[in-house]
């Protein structure tokens, strides 16, 4: 018996070792576009081939390496307009064409890691890359309870998202849920009012604020 448990036990660190050396980059994440994530299916439909084809996307890494490189304390946004409402199981909103805006603080090196990462993590959003941008970057979040609730993403005067948790007068229909998930892997992620989503910058032909909209995810991110 005394056997089995330390295989048991030797199994079981083992399988831990393997999650943390796996998880090699983690840290904050934020994403908003210009449909409701957290609506109804009415008020979701209502949107579809009408708007949804925007968004911004941003990871600051807390502490982890890609591609060998560190890049702890770093930040990157990518800023996306597709062919189609993005996550609309009616339609294939790719290709879309994209602008990625890195930590003014990265070296060339590790601004080449920055992109290989956030292609990774955006796949088909980020995939067709026809611009790129420096600027000071910072990513926050608040929480309520152990739960992120809210957060803001600022990278210099390109790309500014702020957003703060749902209340009593967010609910229009009252069967609202998380109708769309996530653009990209995350950890752990709550839905959020998107207070301002906004992109000034030049390459994708368009450019928005817009404000007050349910189209906010504010959470975190492990690979």
């Amino acid at each position: 018996m005394r056997k089995l448990t330390l295989i048991v036990s030797f199994c079981f660190a083992a399988l831990l070792a393997s999650s943390a050396s796996a998880q090699q980059i983690y840290g904050d994440y934020i994403e908003t576009r210009n449909a409701d994530v957290w609506t109804g299916h009415c008020f979701a439909m209502s949107e579809v081939n009408l708007m949804g084809d925007q968004a911004i996307v941003g990871w600051r890494v807390s502490k982890g390496e890609w591609n060998g490189v560190k890049l702890d304390g770093l930040s990157v946004v990518g800023v996306a307009k597709a062919s189609g409402t993005l996550g609309s199981p009616y339609e294939n909103p790719f290709p879309a064409k994209a602008i990625l805006i890195f930590d003014e603080k990265a070296s060339a090196e590790q601004r080449v890691a920055l992109q290989a990462f956030a292609q990774e993590m955006g796949g088909e959003l980020l995939k067709n890359v026809i611009r790129t941008e420096a600027a000071p970057i910072s990513i926050s979040l608040e929480f309520t309870g152990e739960h992120p609730s809210g957060g803001e993403l600022h990278a210099g005067q390109l790309a500014n998202v702020e957003t703060r948790p749902f209340t009593q007068r967010d609910k229009i229909c009252g069967h609202e849920q998380t109708y769309y998930p996530p653009l990209t892997p995350t950890s752990h992620t709550m839905p959020a009012v998107a207070s301002l989503d906004q992109f000034k910058g030049e390459g994708l032909g368009v450019s928005w604020s817009l404000r007050e909209k349910r189209s906010a995810f504010v959470g975190h991110f492990a690979k």
